[in-house]
């Protein structure tokens, strides 16, 4: 598991989109979880497993002979836990999964940052990140630094980390 951690308009999704292409040509098979605001909704009105959703039904499996996705209303918000959210997954079928999110939580992340947006570091606090990935040059030792631009890079990085786990 290797998480992506970064305040909000760093270009997490942004980066993702192009990185799990990477990593899947070089035969890893990648999941993801993804922590998403308050009230997402996948699903879109008309369709029947929104009008069944809405109805009432607290759980929907939609499943087809290419995919399935499970939305899950619960009664009272709760935030929800990485680790339940991991259990979910089909791990037999991937060899790593990678977390958009969750930055709070202690595993192996690579912090994203952006100078310009003038945040403060995550990584001098947060013992769990193992590189830190930026588009302008920022002293980041004793961690690694990374093009943030260089989806290359970065993915060869991951690989290189995989092997070692």
């Amino acid at each position: 598991m290797l998480g992506f951690a970064a305040f909000s308009g760093t270009g997490k999704t942004t980066l993702l989109i192009r990185l799990i292409p990477f990593l899947e040509q070089r035969g890893v098979r990648v999941a993801l979880v993804k922590h998403a605001h308050h009230d997402f909704d996948i699903d879109k009105p008309g369709k029947d497993s929104y009008e069944l959703r809405k109805a009432g039904a607290r759980q929907v499996l939609v499943a087809s002979d290419r995919r399935s996705a499970l939305m899950t209303e619960y009664a009272e918000p709760k935030e929800p836990q990485l680790d339940d959210l991991i259990a979910q997954l089909a791990l037999d079928a991937v060899d790593l999964v990678l977390v958009e999110g969750f930055r709070n939580l202690a595993f192996p992340k690579i912090e994203l940052h952006r100078p310009s947006l003038k945040q403060p570091l995550l990584f001098p606090e947060d013992l769990s990140i193992i590189a830190v990935a930026m588009d302008l040059p920022v002293n980041t030792d004793p961690l690694p630094r990374l093009d943030l631009n260089n989806t290359i890079m970065i993915g060869e990085f991951i690989l290189e980390w995989m092997g070692g786990h």
